[in-house]
């Protein structure tokens, strides 16, 4: 007789991871619970604004930890906490400080799942006998033996489609992960959460980066580097309209992101947007909406999912934002960078608003993720 696979279970203290260990459960399958600690928050509490008492329902709280082994122990499955705190600072937490610091705009979850979340826990699953982890994320993987590759599709629930964030796993990693609710919606989840006994069935899910209490980020740069030693580097400027007339000044480029409208610190008799981030001459471009629209993008840092590699032009629909609404385009490949590093280049069908440096395109061709980047 072989024995069934062991599958560890990446629980969050939500109601969707929790939901997955319970599932799996029933099914017979040997489960183990694994929660990675990524982030105390109380580590700069009180300072330049931030929340003495952080909230709950965040996936780095302690009382997060406690809700994931409170759902282990009705379960009756083994539970370990990972700490990983020192790899979520050096990946995700200083480089999401860096990227503003020089005019970009970080995507944290992304940076999460790409080089620590699921790299993490394959790892860890393999030192405790677990062959493969499954996560409470909305999505679809399945094998296609014709291309001998892995495919990550959309959900059925498109509310809470989280394949934006998952573009960056690689064939080795897709082939270790489970996505068990990738063909339920949410309230189906939660009423399954429900028949089976779990005290968290109605919480509430966790809208904000989870490392920064209160959601402000400016206040969590400034209280992050000073704790480092460090203070936020000069970098006050013009504010120039895309004229070249210089109308006003600012305090910093992190202050500001693609498409914003407020805090600008200029009056004018039409609404402005910031249009463009200059690092090195710490200019910042506004102007009216209209001139936020844009027919191409670059990306880099690319990664592959349904093809192995883009070498002719290819129609997708392209995501620039997580609610963004994907939007044709014709991708191409772009000559590489001064170091080697391949490009790709989108050019859409229609204009989209507000392309920002930073950010994750990713690549559809209908319910399929072709691959993705991180827009130039």
């Amino acid at each position: 007789m072989i024995e069934p696979e062991t599958i560890a279970v990446a629980m969050s203290g939500g109601v969707d991871s929790s939901t997955v260990a319970a599932l799996l459960a029933q099914e017979g399958t040997p489960v183990v619970g694994l929660t990675l600690q990524l982030w105390d928050q109380t580590r700069l509490a009180g300072k330049h604004g931030i929340p003495d008492a952080p909230k709950a329902g965040r996936c780095c709280s302690l009382d997060d930890v406690y809700d994931a082994r409170r759902v282990a122990e009705h379960l009756g499955i083994p539970y370990y906490v990972v700490n990983q705190q020192e790899r979520f600072e050096n990946d995700v937490v200083r480089p999401f400080v860096d990227e503003y610091l020089h005019g970009r705009t970080p995507i944290p979850c992304s940076l999460c799942n790409n080089h620590l979340k699921f790299d993490a826990l394959i790892q860890t699953a393999r030192s405790i006998g677990a062959s493969r982890v499954a996560t409470g994320h909305y999505a679809i993987n399945e094998f296609d033996p014709a291309r001998n590759r892995w495919i990550l599709k959309r959900p059925a629930d498109r509310a809470k489609d989280q394949t934006y964030f998952l573009f960056g796993l690689t064939q080795a990693q897709l082939s270790r992960t489970l996505f068990p609710l990738g063909r339920l919606t949410k309230p189906e989840v939660r009423d399954r959460a429900r028949s089976r006994g779990l005290a968290l069935a109605e919480k509430p899910d966790s809208q904000e980066i989870c490392f920064i209490p209160g959601g402000d980020y400016k206040q969590f740069i400034t209280a992050y580097l000073e704790e480092q030693g460090e203070q936020v580097p000069r970098s006050a400027g013009e504010l120039v309209a895309s004229s070249g007339e210089v109308i006003g000044r600012h305090g910093g480029i992190a202050n500001f992101t693609v498409g914003q409208r407020k805090g600008l610190g200029v009056s004018s008799p039409t609404p402005l947007y910031v249009l463009a981030i200059h690092p090195d001459s710490h200019r910042v471009t506004v102007g009216a909406e209209a001139e936020l629209a844009s027919r191409t993008l670059l990306a880099r840092r690319l990664n592959w999912i349904s093809i192995p590699a883009l070498t002719a032009p290819l129609r997708v629909q392209v995501k620039i934002r997580h609610r963004h609404e994907p939007a044709w385009a014709t991708l191409e490949p772009a000559p590489p960078t001064a170091s080697g590093e391949a490009q790709a280049f989108a050019t859409f069908d229609e204009p989209q608003r507000a392309v920002t440096p930073g950010q994750s395109a990713v690549f559809y061709d209908n319910d399929e993720v072709v691959g993705g980047g991180w827009i130039a």
